[in-house]
């Protein structure tokens, strides 16, 4: 048995075979790993043990998860490349093969077109949602999302991206979905030693948007080159939910998009006006056109820098019943976090300054290492250092097409609070 340090760099041990490779776990760091935790870091590893008739391991290869002891646990994905070493899928004995796949695949799918069929309107052939997120799913690292008759396919692990050709197949048969894109995180892409790029899988590029319908609105999606998969499918019920509390309120949507919040305050809250701010001259111009073909006049979108938007905001004294803010992600590491809780507070002392008393926040944040805890606690900070009092409402997460996965609570990574500022 040969063995390897975990930051060696093995290329050809072959993607399945009987004979797995043993990650063996340092002393004491097991526990996770029995709880059905699937991401094994590398400063969890001990050695890496395969056969002598190899030199190497190709990343993406079946490996063995095994205890500092030798007792087997779990059967997963290894990258080389990656601070997750080994992505954990099977707590049985049995191979990671077509049919073990196609099961969770095929569980992912069903419980969108059964469960949440009704919850979700997804019966609606225009509709859109997740019908795979990853971890949540028993699927490290895939995820896929449905735009019409349209995948939106995010490979976030090697391992699944070394599947495709079996992966892609079979969501199609599932879902009768006429084509498919592959998008791909760079950060995360780089991570995982992925260089790939968005690109077409199945099926020619569509000519136009897809127009997607959702909670009495009209969207297009630009599924191949559009933030995220094309729409932020995680806030849906979170815009219904705001909306709730936008009755007569000139409501301001900070980081707006495509107009999301903006258009369903309008649309079903009984808003008066929306004013939304983004940064991206193309998703201003989808929020527009959104405005436009949902009859919603009174929906204003513009191009700028938040902070910026801010500044002249202050300056002109204009308050507002409502603000949203939903800022893109602040905290990609640990070592982020302390900087992020303080941009987190900056950016919500800023929104809370141009409320009126008795006005709606509607805060959110996609950082997954900012724990809610943590979030809820820096909104007490935004209180005291505003003078203004902070009641809590709501506290929200993803749409239930995102599920949180027990065993891995890193998938509740959406925070939204619906707040009362006095």
């Amino acid at each position: 048995m040969s063995s390897s340090a975990p930051n060696s760099d093995p290329a050809t041990f072959p993607l399945s075979t009987p004979l797995r490779p043993r990650v063996v776990l340092k002393a004491r760091r097991a526990r996770p790993f029995f709880a059905r935790h699937p991401w094994v870091l590398v400063n969890s590893i001990e050695r890496i043990e395969w056969s002598d008739s190899v030199d190497k391991i190709t990343p993406g290869a079946e490996v063995d998860l095994v205890s500092f002891e030798g007792k087997w646990i779990a059967r997963g994905l290894y990258n080389p490349s990656s601070s997750i070493r080994v992505r954990l899928y099977r707590w049985e004995d049995g191979p990671l093969d077509s049919p073990f796949w196609n099961r969770r695949l095929e569980e992912a799918v069903r419980f969108r077109q059964t469960t949440l069929a009704v919850p979700l309107a997804l019966e609606d052939p225009a509709s859109a949602c997740r019908l795979v997120y990853s971890e949540a799913d028993g699927l490290s690292g895939l995820i896929v999302d449905r735009y019409a008759d349209w995948l939106a396919i995010q490979f976030n692990g090697l391992g699944m991206y070394r599947r495709k050709d079996h992966l892609i197949p079979k969501l199609l048969e599932l879902t009768g979905a006429v084509g498919a894109v592959a998008r791909f995180d760079k950060v995360i892409a780089d991570q995982e030693g992925l260089a790939e790029s968005d690109k077409v899988m199945v099926g020619e590029p569509p000519s136009a948007p897809l127009e997607i319908r959702q909670d009495g609105l009209t969207y297009l999606a630009d599924v191949l080159y559009g933030q995220k998969t094309g729409l932020y499918l995680d806030q849906r019920l979170n815009r219904l939910a705001a909306a709730r509390y936008a009755r007569g309120r000139c409501v301001l949507d900070l980081y707006c998009h495509v107009g999301g919040f903006s258009l369903v305050a309008l649309k079903h809250g009984g808003a008066v006006s929306s004013l939304g701010f983004d940064s991206s001259s193309v998703a201003v111009e989808f929020a527009r056109r959104h405005a436009v073909i949902n009859h919603l006049p009174t929906a204003r979108f513009e191009v700028a820098h938040v902070p910026d938007a801010l500044k002249m905001l202050k300056a002109t004294g204009r308050t507002f019943g409502m603000v949203v803010v939903d800022p893109p992600k602040f905290a990609r590491s640990t070592k982020g976090v302390e900087e992020a809780v303080k941009a987190y507070v900056r950016l919500n002392c800023d929104a809370v300054s141009l409320l009126e008393p008795d006005g709606i926040l509607v805060t959110c944040s996609c950082s997954g290492l900012i724990e809610r805890e943590l979030f809820l606690q820096l909104l007490g900070h935004v209180a005291e250092q505003t003078g203004r009092t902070i009641q809590i409402l709501e506290s929200r997460g993803q749409a239930p097409d995102h599920p949180v996965a027990a065993n891995c609570l890193e998938t509740d990574y959406l925070k939204c609070v619906i707040a009362r500022i006095l």
